[in-house]
């Protein structure tokens, strides 16, 4: 079997086709897998990275903010578009694929709906509880389409659709909180993990400032913090004015970025981070209570839908950028750490959504459709 999977753009797209792919390569002997996505995306890294073989198109996404720059790429995206559809058939008369699988980004458009033209099956898989515009279109036409969350079925109405959540690292599922805490040096005292993305973000070191503005006064609170290259400059200084020292705080872990997720991820009582899609699924399979702060610049305010998904559960509490209150934030907090039983539930909740066997889902479904 020749599977062609198409992904660009985020991590958040590319590694769940990979983690998808690794799964295919292992139960499926036969089987020939390639990727396509554009030449500059991070796809071009991580796939060849990986171990699969990837070929290029150029593609690009229309910009709606309205400005003289946009309304050149623009004009660039739809001169790229309009020839699109002839790399795509050339990609897929080479590659001669039995099904075309894509996991977003704005290169799966034109491949995919070349493939549906020339007669070959095609499946999407959508990581967001609330789907973007290129898998909103793509899904009308797919033979199945690949969900990671249950809210996610009544945008596709019409569509063959199964939930099969968002992949997990093997990673992440392998350590105990006991392994992690003695590699990280760590005592038995409620651990706070926060980060922001590998760039960091404003309001996430913001609130991570204030959190250890609260609880160095007392000290019994460990706490590691990405603040990401934005924040290098900048988060000493918050701290700075709120008086916290951390070389004099030895509970106090604060990174550029964090190398071994996995490990701190173990350790944590409480995550303080964003709402992509992957992130979420981490947290689920982990058992890990959140508080999540839905970053408000990506597209289709997908990761305020996410976090909802959380919080209708009682897995998360969701704390939106535009609504930040710092005594809020902190009680918030402090309700977790004082109230074992609310973590306790929280965590459990969170266990309850987590799906753990993606590949193996998208992996029988496919072969169903053969």
């Amino acid at each position: 079997m020749n599977i062609l999977f198409v992904a660009g753009g985020t991590a958040g797209h590319i590694n769940p086709a990979i983690a998808i792919a690794d799964y295919f390569k292992r139960n499926l002997k036969d089987a020939k897998i390639c990727f396509a996505g554009t030449p500059k995306g991070m796809e071009a890294t991580l796939v060849p990275k990986a171990g699969y073989d990837f070929v290029s198109m150029r593609v690009r996404g229309f910009q709606r903010r309205p400005s003289v720059k946009n309304f050149f790429r623009n004009i660039d995206a739809c001169y790229l578009f309009a020839i699109s559809r002839f790399k795509a058939s050339e990609i897929i008369k080479k590659f001669k694929p039995d099904i075309v699988i894509g996991t977003g980004g704005y290169v799966s458009g034109p491949i995919l709906l070349q493939a549906k033209r020339m007669g070959i099956k095609t499946a999407i898989h959508e990581q967001n509880a609330y789907p973007g515009v290129t898998n909103k279109v793509l899904a009308k036409k797919a033979d199945i389409v690949f969900l990671a969350v249950e809210e996610a079925k009544k945008k596709f109405p019409e569509c063959e659709s199964v939930v099969v959540g968002n992949p997990v690292r093997s990673s992440v599922l392998s350590q105990s909180k006991a392994q992690a805490r003695k590699i990280l040096n760590m005592d038995d005292n409620f651990c706070i993990l926060s980060f922001g993305g590998s760039l960091g973000a404003v309001k996430v070191n913001e609130i991570a400032a204030d959190l250890m503005e609260w609880h160095s006064k007392f000290g019994k609170i460990n706490h590691i913090h990405a603040m990401g290259k934005l924040g290098i400059n900048c988060f000493p200084e918050m701290l700075k004015r709120r008086g916290v020292n951390p070389q004099k705080n030895s509970r106090l872990d604060i990174r550029d970025y964090i190398h071994n997720m996995d490990i701190c991820m173990a350790a944590a009582d409480l995550v303080v981070c964003r709402s992509g899609a992957l992130t979420l699924a981490e947290l689920e399979a982990t058992g890990k209570p959140s508080i999540l702060i839905p970053s408000p610049h990506v597209a289709e305010n997908h990761q305020y839908h996410n976090a909802m998904v959380l919080q209708k559960r009682k897995a998360a509490v969701v704390v939106e950028e535009k609504s930040y209150d710092k005594e809020y934030l902190i009680k918030t907090v402090k309700s977790f750490y004082e109230d074992r039983e609310k973590l306790i539930t929280y965590s459990k909740n969170a266990s309850k959504m987590a799906i753990l066997d993606t590949p193996k889902r998208v992996f029988d479904s496919v072969m169903n459709l053969f």
